[in-house]
């Protein structure tokens, strides 16, 4: 039973856990809008939520923590740049999830999870 528990364990260990949500977050950097299933889109909004609010500062430190949170220096300089910066006004709600359909293969129910 969950009871308050803090997260979902998606069926990973822990370092892919970590891995599956850095590598989420940085596809949904890059295209702004990725389909998922809707377990792993709700772990993945906390996750660039809190990588947008720490990249709103824009200073070095920003980029130092969103750097090794997602060790792509692509996808770190477009979060610092481009996309915290249109968010400055707005206190949190960086993130939409549309739930979309079932899949065909296992039945799990997806979901769009794009950015604001």
């Amino acid at each position: 039973m969950r009871h308050k528990h803090g997260y979902r364990k998606l069926g990973r260990t822990s370092t892919h856990r970590a891995a599956l949500l850095k590598n989420m977050a940085i596809a949904i950097i890059k295209s702004e809008k990725i389909e998922t299933t809707i377990p792993k889109a709700k772990e993945l909004r906390g996750y660039i939520e809190k990588l947008i609010t720490k990249a709103g500062k824009g200073d070095f430190n920003a980029h130092r923590a969103i750097f090794s949170a997602l060790q792509d220096k692509e996808c770190t300089k477009k979060l610092v740049d481009e996309i915290a910066p249109k968010y400055i006004e707005r206190n949190g709600g960086y993130t939409r999830i549309i739930k979309t359909r079932t899949r065909r293969g296992d039945a799990a129910p997806m979901a769009f999870i794009e950015l604001v």
